[in-house]
């Protein structure tokens, strides 16, 4: 098994979905977790109890992180509660569906601003945390097989296209740090987000449809996750790791 066992893990955009199962995997693979969260802090501490009963410590920590200040405090809340930063995993992101045509600078704005440039600014952030300490440390970026392109997300696609680009430059920047930097392509994965606009036997007809014949699970996602975070994974750097049961080849 993967083990993060001491190590202090961040998780953005925790409280449900597949940042809720990477700070799960996370507390079972031995690391303590920083569970940020929006707006719904009953989802958040329940999973804080939840990895409690793992023997692990869990924080809940609300944060915007469109805001670069509230992600500063956000890392800086971590590092104090948790003593250390060893592991960020930008997973906040946001998927409102929007046709091309009626796309307003207010919609790109707001998805930009939170997929992209908060996963950027917590990324600086939590690497600065981590070399003020002389620690190594891995960031994990979540993108999308949405960068092939989806016809009510152009502004989606775009924030997920530009993570691949941001992952293959902080890797550079942060190597010599000791850094390890990469990124998370999911496809099809029964969260929220797919459940929008898609029937049970809609989706279940699309997972069907993939060459593995089942949608993915946030667990799926999660195992990567850990492993990009661990010592296994120590000569690993700027990388895209697509988890899709086989629906996009690269």
């Amino acid at each position: 098994m993967t083990q993060l066992n001491g190590q202090v893990v961040l998780v953005t955009g925790a409280q449900q979905g597949i940042g809720r199962a990477i700070a799960l995997a996370s507390a079972r693979a031995g690391a303590d977790v920083g569970v940020n969260y929006l707006d719904d802090a009953a989802a958040a501490e329940a999973l804080c109890a939840e990895i409690a009963a793992l023997g692990r410590r869990g924080v809940a920590l609300a944060a915007d992180v469109s805001s670069p200040a509230q992600s500063a405090e956000l890392v800086e809340r971590a590092v104090a509660q948790l003593g250390r930063l060893d592991v960020l995993v930008n997973n906040a992101g946001i998927f409102p569906r929007c046709d091309f045509l009626a796309l307003t600078e207010g919609d790109w704005d707001s998805v930009i601003n939170t997929n992209l440039k908060g996963s950027a600014f917590c990324a600086q952030h939590a690497a600065k945390a981590m070399i003020a300490r002389g620690r190594s440390g891995a960031i994990i970026n979540l993108s999308s097989s949405a960068i092939r392109g989806t016809p009510l997300g152009a502004h989606y696609a775009a924030s997920k296209a530009g993570m691949i680009g941001l992952t293959r430059s902080m890797a550079l920047a942060l190597a010599p740090h000791g850094i390890r930097v990469n990124a998370v392509a999911p496809g099809l994965t029964d969260t929220a987000q797919p459940r929008h606009g898609n029937s049970d036997a809609e989706l279940a007809a699309m997972g069907a449809a993939l060459p593995l014949g089942r949608m993915g699970q946030p667990a799926d996602i999660a195992e990567l996750a850990v492993f990009l975070a661990s010592g296994a994974a120590g000569w690993i750097t700027g990388q895209t790791y697509h988890i899709n049961g086989g629906g996009y080849l690269v």
